[in-house]
């Protein structure tokens, strides 16, 4: 990433920061924008979470002791979904593989799967997902076992739901989250 595509990315996150300032009220951006200049690896990070349509801002988690940058687009990134969960799940299937599984395309973007606590905590911020699925990171017991967990939101509620970790479905991908400050 150049000089000029830092610059542009930056001014993105900015606005969005600005725009949605509910997603982070006591937050300051000049605050945000010291912690990300003083880390290549966050704005290489960021670059890849916009890159993907994250459309990623700041999130303050229990009050603003957490701040972490979650992908806050309102349906499922569309360029990490069709997705299955793991390399394990990915490698099962006989045919029909996806090209990719959740597990590494977010560690090739640099982010983790949100858990269960941050997807609700996210989902009181902001209604997503409201048409699309995501996968959450699985508790390994439940791994074991073959499955996977994603959550959604239909009928103004919120739902974690069980699948096999190696389906997949065209509106089904995950959100990433990158700790700032924890």
């Amino acid at each position: 990433m150049d000089v000029i595509e830092k610059e542009k990315l930056l001014n993105i996150l900015e606005d969005r920061f600005h725009s949605h300032i509910y997603r982070h009220e006591k937050v300051v951006w000049e605050d945000v924008l010291a912690i990300i200049r003083e880390n290549d690896e966050i704005l290489t990070t960021l670059y890849k979470m916009e890159e993907t349509g994250g459309e990623p801002d700041v999130i303050a988690i229990d009050d603003n002791q957490s701040l972490a940058f979650i992908d806050c687009v309102k349906e499922s990134p569309i360029g990490r979904r069709s997705v299955c969960y793991d390399e394990a799940a990915l490698q099962s299937r006989k045919k029909y593989k996806p090209d990719n599984s959740a597990i590494q395309m977010a560690a090739d973007i640099g982010v983790s799967l949100l858990t269960e606590r941050e997807y609700h905590f996210l989902q009181e911020v902001e209604a997503v997902d409201e048409k699309t699925s995501s996968w959450l990171h699985t508790p390994s017991e439940i791994r074991q076992l073959g499955g996977a967990i994603f959550g959604d939101r239909r009928y103004e509620r919120v739902f974690v739901y069980h699948n096999g970790a190696d389906s997949y479905y065209k509106v089904r991908g995950f959100r990433g989250i990158i700790y700032l400050k924890n």
